[in-house]
């Protein structure tokens, strides 16, 4: 057991875990690191274990004077930039090894440096190839009424210019709160949602949840909302047949951001030729209801 924390965001910084005993990254499993870091910090691990492999390579050559012919005795530089041709495997012609050592050293190296491009370029590919779902979210889920019953609605929206296909969305709220014997409790509920499943997601898709009797929420308002902690968590997958692939994606809202006695403004329009148009800047406008 390790006493190192991890944290753990969903987007942003909006809702974010911490873990005590759990570690952020753990180099016994090196694939789910480098997949998991952002692109900055994977381009920055990938230059940095190629200068550190380069660097370590030079310090061989280095050791050694004269096993590396027109390298100037005692640079460093001259064995780095060799290791680094060498790593490579592009050979200029002017350095080239010239003893056993050498000679040793450098096939040590060209052996290396395939295995680390056939590694680099594997993640990198891995990266590039994961589907993402690019899914656009209201900025606030909102509670008015629809046909006459009180409602929770959250409107997302497809942000590629293809369709998604057979999507589905599930709604959970977690509720703090406290057990007969006074323990502080959090527990996940489901919320049903009226529609949870749609055949072709082109442009918007409003989820909606009937606050009724039978709801986990019923009769809570904003203030109950941050009393009882509750954090919305909205799970949507899809398919995408450019990709041939199922997407999958997560966004939460807090207690502030749902919106009372508020409606989404109307985002879709027909144009002249009777096309129904989606404008994506307005997926989280509100308007009274």
């Amino acid at each position: 057991m390790t006493s190192s924390r991890a944290r753990y965001r969903l987007h942003g910084d909006a809702y974010e875990i911490g873990k005590r005993g759990a570690v952020r990254f753990d180099w016994r499993d090196p694939y789910h690191i480098a997949v998991g870091l952002s692109w900055p910090r994977f381009l920055v691990l990938m230059i940095g274990l190629d200068l550190a492999l380069n660097a370590g390579f030079a310090a061989l050559y280095w050791a050694v004077p004269g096993c590396v012919a027109n390298a100037r005795p005692g640079s460093f530089a001259d064995a780095f930039f060799f290791s680094l041709e060498t790593l490579a495997t592009v050979g200029y012609g002017v350095m080239a090894p010239v003893t056993l050592w050498g000679h040793a050293v450098a096939s040590a190296e060209i052996l290396a440096g395939m295995m680390f491009t056939a590694l680099a370029t594997g993640l990198t590919f891995v990266r590039f190839s994961r589907p993402r779902a690019k899914i656009l979210y209201a900025d606030q889920a909102v509670v008015s009424l629809h046909e006459g019953v009180r409602t929770l609605m959250l409107r997302i929206a497809n942000g590629r210019d293809s369709l998604l296909v057979d999507g589905a969305a599930r709604l959970y709220a977690l509720i703090a709160g406290r057990t007969r014997e006074g323990q502080y409790f959090r527990r996940i509920h489901e919320l049903p949602l009226l529609r949870p499943r749609i055949p072709i997601f082109g442009l918007t898709w409003t989820l909606m949840h009937v606050l009724d009797a039978a709801s986990p929420l019923a009769g809570m308002d904003r203030e109950a909302l941050r009393r009882r902690e509750v954090r919305l968590f909205l799970v949507v997958t899809a398919r995408d047949p450019t990709l041939a692939a199922e997407v999958h994606d997560i966004h939460d809202y807090g207690a502030d951001d749902v919106a009372f006695g508020m409606r989404y403004a109307e985002a879709v329009t027909v144009d002249p030729l009777g096309r129904p148009v989606a404008d994506l800047r307005l997926v989280g406008t509100l308007e009274p209801e």
